[in-house]
């Protein structure tokens, strides 16, 4: 697995390639709003039919799946340590809907 440098982002990015398919993770476990969705804003934008973005958290990101879920699948699964990995995936054929600068709060003049 490589870091990678992710536009936009808080914490550390890492890549990883099986099978042709390219996985990124990052892990917001320790930090607090707003950074666990600017860093799956920042995320996502890398993801592309062939790819999925792997995000572990405190919990599972309720307010960031209704903002991607037309145009992203997400699977979440509980951890044994409490937290949550969410797996994301383009969906095929998708087109770009997501508003990548909704990654905090929801007021105009918020930038985080």
């Amino acid at each position: 697995m490589e870091k990678i440098e992710v536009q936009g982002a808080t914490v550390d990015f890492f890549k990883s390639i099986e099978d042709g398919l390219t996985t990124y993770h990052f892990d917001t476990s320790r930090c607090g709003p707003p950074e666990p969705m600017v860093n799956a804003m920042a995320g996502l934008q890398l993801l592309d039919e062939k790819s999925q973005l792997i995000m572990i958290n405190h919990k599972s990101p309720a307010g960031l799946f209704p903002k991607v879920e037309e145009e992203f699948n997400y699977f979440v699964e509980e951890l044994d340590n409490g937290f949550a990995k969410i797996i994301f995936r383009k969906k095929a054929g998708s087109i770009n809907t997501t508003d990548f600068t909704q990654n905090s709060c929801s007021g105009t003049g918020c930038n985080h």
